[in-house]
Parts: C-alpha cells; structure tokens; sequence
C-alpha cells in the first residue's frame, strides 16, 4: 500500500463499561437486601404522583435527551396517571413528550453539541453516514432499527447526519410509537397483575421485534 498509513479504529471501551455495569449491579443488590421491593415501588410511583403529571411528562420530554431510558418513564406513566388521565390520555401525553424530546435531541446534535459529538465520533474511527436525498428514509430507517445503541444516540447519529427534520421526525416517532404503546401497558398491567393485559403488551413487543426484522431484511436486501 505505499506510504499510505492505515487508520485503526479505536475500540471503544467495552470492557471497562462492562466491569462498571457489573459494580453497579453489585452495589444494587448490596443496597437492596433486606428491602421490600413492592413497598420501595410504592414510594417510587407514590413520588411520581405527588409531582404530577405536568412535571412527569415534562421530565420525560427533557431527559432521555440526555441519557435517562425512554422505557423507565414508560413502565411508570400508566400505573401512576391512568386514574386521573384514563390510559388513552397518558399514552397521548408520552408521545406528545417523545415528539419533542425528538426534536430537542435532533437540535442538540445539529447544534448545540455538534463540535463534541464530531469529535467523539472522529476519536474512535467511525464516520457519520452521508445522506443525500435518495437514501435519506434508508439512512433513518437502519439507524432507528438497529438494536443495540440507545435512543438518544440514534438522534444524536440521525442529527449529526443532517437527515430533513420532517423525515427525522415522522421515522423516529412511528418507530418508538408500538414499543412505548407495549411499554406503558405493561407496566400498569404488572403492578395489577392482569395476566390479559399483559399478555396484549407482550404481544405487542413480539409483533415489533418481527416487524422490525422484516423491515431490516427488506432494506439490506435492497442495500445488496
């Protein structure tokens, strides 16, 4: 190859993240023995509801920009406001919240941590995908349903990418829409133990997982 110096890629950390991940857990189960779990979620939700809804869905459109699990706030939203919101409602409300925690970590990776974000993504090899018109929808499509990297980081990905807002928006929203539809209901469901319900959320979950490996199929068949 000449002179030409072969760029190696920088592993990322997984290792360490692991060993971290690991501690974490440690400590959880050190902390949490000889703890009633169903009486610590009870306090939980009761805190959830002392804040209302307002505050509770209004943290959900700010926080999982910045790294707090989307699912977290779903598992809890039904079984903390659906007596005062009926079901209906709270699901309405969490994806009014997620529209715009989507757009606020569109705009975030466009603008306000960009100059970060490029050089994190320089620093360990990897490349932005380049987008152009005709592989725009392909582009979002892979990235959102790609499992593994969390949600935020495929925003973050999808902005830094410069995907059309509006087509970011509509992949993105109706991606996360049947998770966080099984997410909020299963969680209500659990807390009352409605084996029917949470059978329904459960099926919901298997008909995404093989929605979403069709629709991968289809695209890396139309890639080759």
């Amino acid at each position: 190859m000449g002179d030409q110096e072969i760029a190696v890629r920088r592993r990322l950390p997984v290792v360490k993240l692991a060993v971290a991940g690991l501690l974490l857990g440690a400590g959880a189960v050190v902390l949490l023995r000889g703890v009633k779990v169903g009486e610590l979620l009870d306090r939980g939700l009761e805190l959830v509801r002392g804040g209302g809804p307002v505050l509770f869905f209004a943290a959900e459109a700010l926080l999982p920009a910045f790294g707090a699990p989307l699912a977290a706030f779903n598992l809890v939203a039904g079984e903390a406001f659906a007596p005062q919101m009926t079901m209906a409602g709270v699901i309405a409300a969490a994806m009014v919240a997620i529209a715009i925690n989507l757009a606020l970590t569109y705009w975030l990776a466009r603008h306000a941590f960009r100059p970060f974000l490029s050089k994190l993504v320089a620093r360990y090899g990897y490349a932005v995908p380049r987008v152009t018109v005709a592989n725009a929808l392909t582009v979002s499509l892979v990235v959102r349903l790609t499992p593994g990297p969390p949600f935020f980081l495929q925003g973050y990905l999808l902005g830094l990418a410069e995907v059309p807002f509006r087509l970011y928006m509509i992949v993105s929203w109706l991606a996360v829409l049947p998770w966080a539809i099984a997410f909020i209901v299963l969680g209500k469901a659990a807390r009352e133990g409605s084996f029917g319900k949470i059978v329904t959320a459960v099926g919901l979950i298997v008909v995404a997982v093989v929605a979403v490996q069709l629709i991968r199929r289809r695209l890396a068949r139309r890639e080759s």
